[in-house]
C-alpha cells in the first residue's frame, strides 16, 4: 500500500482512501467516500460521530491503516449520549459566561438528558436557569466547533489551574492526591467522572468560533463530541439542586443543573408531555391530595406517616399479604426495631453496610443500632433452640420496619425512603430441599405481585459478590445445583 493511501473497512467492505482521511470524510463528509456506499442517511445532522475499531471517536479523528469505521447516528443510543454530553458542555460554557466565578465539577450525559455540577456562591434560581438557557441558545446558534486536543498532565494542570475539581480528577488519573483533602486512588474514578479522565490520555475540548477559530471556552473531557454546537436540535433546562462532590457528604456541596436534549423538537415535546403526565400521577402528589400520607419535616426526610385513609389501604394490603403467606406455609414472627451492635458485627452488616445505617445510640454502656435489615434477627429465632431436620423447611415471615440512611439526593417519596416496612421472609431448609424451595418461592412472589396488579417487572439474579461471608463451598454448591 502506498504511503499516501490507507486501507479501511466500512460497512463490511474494504476501501482505499487518502492518508489523513478523517472518520467524517470516510462516512460521507466533504472530500470522503460517496454516501451511496454507506447504509446511512446522508447529511451532517444524521451521522454525528464514528466508531473506529469499536471505540467512539469524533468525526475529525484521523484514520490509520487497517481501521474499521462505523457511523454513529444522532438518534442511536450512542448518538444521543454524545449529543447530550455536548449539551452539558454548552451549559457549562453558558454558566461561566454569566457567573465567571463558577468552578466546574463534572458534566456527564444521563438517561434522557445531562447534568453539570458547579461550585458557586449561592444556589441557582428559576431566573438563573432562564438566563443560562438563553445563553445556551446563543452558543448553539453560533455553531461553535468542538475541537479535541491531547495534553500532558502538566499541560492540563497549567491550563486548568483555576479549576480545583478538574485538578483533582487529573490527579486521580495520575494516582496522586488533588486539591486539599483529596487522596482517592485512581481506581475509584466513577462512571460519571470517566467522561472527564476515562480515556487512555488526557484531552481538552476547545469550543472554537467557526469563523475565526478563536477559543471561546474549554473543558477537560474524554469525548467524543458533536462537530458543532448547532447540531443540538432541542434542549431544555429542567431543574437544579445540591449534590456533593464525588457523591460524598464529606466533600463540598455543589450546585447541579439538570437538562434534557433530543434529536428533534417533536421528540422533546413528547418527552415533556410524558413527564407532565407522570407528575400528575406522582404518588407523592396523590398522597397529599388524597390525604393518604405525608412526610412531616419535624420527623425527618424519608420518614413517612400514614393518615387514617392511608392506614386503611395499608391494613388491607397487609392483611391480604399475611393471608397469602400463611397459606403458603410461612409462619409470622415479629422483631424489634433496635439491636445491640454485636449482632450486626456478627452478621457482617457493620463491616459491609455501615454507610447505609443510621449512627448508633449509646445506652447503658452498649451501642444500639436501628436495624437496616431483618435477617440477623430471623436467624436468632431459628437458633433459639435445637432444631430437627424434620422441621425444615422453616419459613419465617414478618412485616419488618427497617431504617436505612439514604443520602438526601436519592430520597424519593415512598419508593426510596429512610424508614419503611417490608414483607420480609427467610427460609431455612436442607440442601436437598433447595431446588423445590426456590421454585416455590419464585412462583409465590410472582403470584403475589400479579395479585396486586404488578405484571411488568424485572428480576435480577444475585450471585456471590466479591465481598462475601461464609465458606466458598457454601456458595459453589448451590450454584452447581
Amino acid at each position: 500500500m502506498p504511503a499516501d493511501k490507507l486501507r479501511i473497512t466500512l460497512a463490511g467492505r474494504e476501501h482505499v482512501v487518502e492518508a489523513g482521511t478523517t472518520a467524517g470524510q470516510a462516512l460521507g463528509g466533504p472530500g470522503g467516500l460517496p454516501t451511496a456506499t454507506l447504509n446511512v442517511t446522508p447529511g451532517p445532522a444524521t451521522v454525528i460521530a464514528a466508531r473506529v475499531n469499536g471505540e467512539p471517536r469524533d468525526l475529525a479523528h484521523r484514520l490509520a491503516d487497517g481501521d474499521a469505521v462505523e457511523p454513529v447516528e444522532l438518534g442511536s443510543p450512542a448518538g444521543l449520549a454524545i449529543m447530550r454530553h455536548s449539551a452539558a458542555h454548552v451549559m457549562a460554557q453558558a454558566v461561566q459566561g454569566i457567573f465567571p466565578e463558577a468552578k466546574l465539577g463534572i458534566g456527564p450525559p444521563i438517561e434522557n438528558g445531562f447534568y453539570y455540577d458547579f461550585d458557586v456562591a449561592s444556589a441557582f434560581g428559576p431566573d438563573d436557569l432562564k438566563a443560562i438557557e438563553q445563553r445556551m441558545r446563543q452558543i448553539v446558534r453560533q455553531g461553535q466547533l468542538f475541537s479535541r486536543r491531547a495534553v500532558s498532565d502538566e499541560q492540563a494542570r497549567a491550563e486548568l489551574a483555576g479549576e480545583p475539581y478538574k485538578l483533582e480528577l487529573i490527579a486521580l488519573k495520575g494516582g496522586q492526591p488533588g486539591h486539599a483533602g483529596a487522596a482517592t486512588a485512581p481506581s475509584e474514578v466513577s462512571a460519571e467522572e470517566s467522561v472527564e479522565v476515562g480515556g487512555g490520555e488526557l484531552t481538552i475540548y476547545d469550543n472554537l468560533d467557526p469563523a475565526t477559530g478563536e477559543l471561546r471556552w474549554k473543558d477537560l473531557c474524554r469525548g467524543p463530541h458533536l462537530p458543532s454546537t448547532r447540531q443540538i436540535p432541542a434542549f431544555r433546562l429542567m431543574r437544579s439542586g445540591g449534590a456533593y462532590w464525588r457523591g460524598s457528604e464529606k466533600n463540598p456541596q455543589l450546585q447541579r443543573i439538570y437538562g434534557t436534549a433530543w434529536p428533534s423538537r417533536e421528540a422533546q415535546d413528547e418527552y415533556l408531555t410524558m413527564l407532565a403526565e407522570a407528575e400528575r400521577r406522582d404518588h407523592r402528589r396523590l398522597g397529599a391530595e388524597l390525604d393518604l400520607f405525608s412526610f412531616p419535616p419535624e420527623i425527618g426526610s424519608g420518614l413517612p406517616v400514614f393518615h387514617p385513609k392511608g392506614g386503611i389501604i395499608r391494613r388491607v394490603l397487609e392483611d391480604y399479604s399475611r393471608q397469602r403467606h400463611v397459606a403458603a406455609g410461612y409462619e409470622f414472627v415479629s422483631t424489634p426495631h433496635l439491636t445491640k451492635s454485636e449482632l450486626f458485627e456478627t452478621s457482617g452488616h457493620l463491616e459491609w453496610y455501615a454507610e447505609g445505617m443510621f449512627p448508633p445510640m449509646e445506652l447503658e454502656g452498649a451501642k444500639y443500632y436501628a436495624k437496616p435489615m431483618n435477617c440477623p434477627m430471623h436467624i436468632l429465632i431459628y437458633a433459639s433452640r435445637g432444631r430437627s431436620y424434620r422441621e425444615l423447611p422453616l419459613r419465617l415471615f414478618e412485616f419488618g420496619t427497617v431504617y436505612r440512611y439514604e443520602k438526601s439526593g436519592v430520597v424519593h417519596g415512598l419508593t426510596r425512603a429512610r424508614g419503611f416496612t417490608q414483607d420480609d421472609a427467610h427460609i431455612f431448609c436442607r440442601p436437598d430441599q433447595l431446588n423445590d424451595e426456590l421454585a416455590s418461592l419464585l412462583a409465590f412472589v410472582v403470584g403475589l405481585l400479579r395479585d396486586f396488579g404488578l405484571t411488568e417487572f424485572e428480576a435480577e439474579l444475585s450471585t456471590r459478590p466479591d465481598k462475601y461471608v461464609g465458606e466458598i463451598a457454601d456458595w459453589t454448591g448451590p450454584r452447581r445445583r
